[in-house]
């Protein structure tokens, strides 16, 4: 994680600045004494470039004078509408700007300390990089910058500010870092020990083996894992924040550590990808990672069904029927569709077990929500309206935004079997929403959503706070989601 440190509102003596400019700005402290250090040149160059401080944008001067390699100016917009979120957002930008920089300093003195901590949070989302299995990169082709002052006049304030931030900064890291592995290393057995490193944040972990789950009854989720050598797990954190006396939130999380579909198998075309079909999984352990990272006051827990989907002669087939944890059963129409196989059964044990306030899972789920919205929303079904303006509120806020997609009982018709309970496919037609009215019926009425994150898992291109790979979507929001409806108050 880039290096961040809080100081004084003192100009550095050297290296990278960067100035936030509000749109109409006029030249203030540390941007005003850097602007007179250098004889103008600052004031000179933003007006030759004609930048006016509009949300996103960026000037770059080089050795402006005063010792400074470079200045960076990244405008923040219209001071009126200034969010957290916009803040993030220009820390993301100097990050990704001041890449070859090995130092550089933000100036925030016009900021209040959350805003600044919030600037020091997007510069260390962006500063990400998965660079694990590069042996031969130049010297020069890799990002340098590995320290980050930002300066302003409550040093200690920002710092304090920022800690919890930097916790849920970490748990993004953690869920990147799952969702970057590849498969054949990251195989079901290694994904749960991973899960075992949150014990030393306190978070109570139990993995389950194929012994446990066969004794179980979860024949849907053994199902999708039986034509695989790497043998399924299922993993179950606890974190009690708030003593453990209450019902807790729970999150569930799609884990397919690999999909090939399975006997109804892939196109070879792009299936690398399918490495990160388990970043529903990925989400939910970096999300645990970040509620006990900053001791969080509220009982939550988090389970994740972990299964490598491959064709072989042990392989489940398209007509077999499989008896689910719960009991009901499923005719496997297309092997393929595996994830709410999966879901089903640790849906089920989540409930029984733990009796939660509510539970969410997170799933890249479906083709069809990507054709239905793209990149840039995850699809949502819930049954209970409070619970999805919440999560859709808080989407808003954290920049991980949902679009809420319906459910109605005229869909379940396309799931009906001639021989079993349900069919686990139905059809092109609503693909994500039959495939959502399918894990409803493993729910058992408890308040629910499911978040159809098949689009937002992996971006081809950088964003502000992200750069191209593994995004950890939901990590931000369902913390946000937990911190502002469901912790206990400090001193309760």
């Amino acid at each position: 994680m880039l290096d961040i440190a809080f100081a004084g509102p003192t100009l550095p003596p050297s290296g990278a600045l960067v100035v936030l400019v509000a749109e109409g700005a006029a030249p203030a402290g540390l941007w005003q004494q850097a602007d007179e250090a250098t004889g103008g040149a600052i004031a000179r160059a933003l007006a030759a470039a004609e930048f006016k401080g509009g949300k996103g944008k960026t000037c770059m001067i080089l050795a402006p004078g005063a010792g400074l390699s470079r200045v960076l100016a990244v405008g923040l917009g219209k001071a009126a509408e200034l969010t957290p979120l916009r803040l993030e957002e220009a820390g993301g930008h100097a990050a990704a700007a001041l890449g070859r920089e090995a130092e550089a300093a933000i100036a925030a003195d016009a900021l209040t300390p959350e805003q600044a901590a919030r600037v020091a949070l997007g510069a260390a989302l962006r500063a990400y990089r998965f660079d694990r299995y590069r042996t031969k990169e130049k010297p020069e082709d890799k990002p340098r910058l590995a320290r980050l002052r930002v300066l302003g006049d409550a040093a200690e304030a920002a710092a304090a500010a920022f800690a919890p931030l930097q916790a849920v900064a970490e748990g993004v890291f953690l869920s990147r870092d799952l969702v970057s592995e590849p498969p054949n290393v990251l195989t079901p057995a290694e994904m749960a020990e991973r899960c075992r490193g949150l014990a030393a944040l306190g978070v109570d972990v139990r993995v389950l083996g194929p012994d446990a789950l066969q004794g179980l009854g979860f024949g849907a989720l053994l199902g999708v894992a039986q034509g695989s050598v790497n043998e399924p797990r299922m993993v179950v954190m606890r974190w009690d924040g708030a003593g453990g006396a209450g019902k807790p939130v729970a999150f569930v999380g799609k884990g397919v550590t690999f999909d090939t579909g399975g006997i109804s198998i892939k196109p070879a075309g792009g299936m690398e990808d399918m490495k990160w079909d388990m970043a529903g999984a990925g989400t939910v352990i970096g999300l645990m990672a970040a509620l006990a990272g900053r001791k969080a006051r509220v009982d939550a827990v988090g389970l994740v069904g972990l299964v490598e989907n491959m064709p072989s002669g042990s392989a489940q087939r398209p007509g077999d029927v499989v008896r689910s944890y719960s009991g009901q059963t499923i005719e496997v129409i297309n092997t393929d569709a595996e994830g709410r196989l999966v879901l089903a059964d640790v849906l089920w044990y989540c409930q029984q077990t733990f009796d939660p306030a509510f539970m969410v899972d997170l799933a890249t789920l479906t083709g069809a929500i990507i054709i239905a919205l793209g990149h840039e929303h995850a699809g949502m079904f819930a049954n209970n309206d409070e619970l999805a303006a919440r999560l859709e509120a808080a989407g808003r806020a954290s920049g991980e935004k949902l679009w809420r997609m319906p459910l109605a009982d005229a869909y379940d018709e396309q799931i009906k079997s001639a021989i079993a309970d349900m069919k686990n496919v139905g059809g092109r037609p609503g693909g994500s929403i039959t495939a959502a009215q399918f894990l409803q019926r493993f729910v058992n009425g408890k308040p629910w959503a499911h978040l159809d994150i098949a689009g937002m898992a992996w971006s081809s291109k950088d964003a502000a706070r992200t750069p191209k790979g593994a995004t950890a979507f939901g990590v931000r929001l369902l913390d946000r989601l937990v911190a502002e409806h469901y912790e206990t108050p400090a001193g309760d």
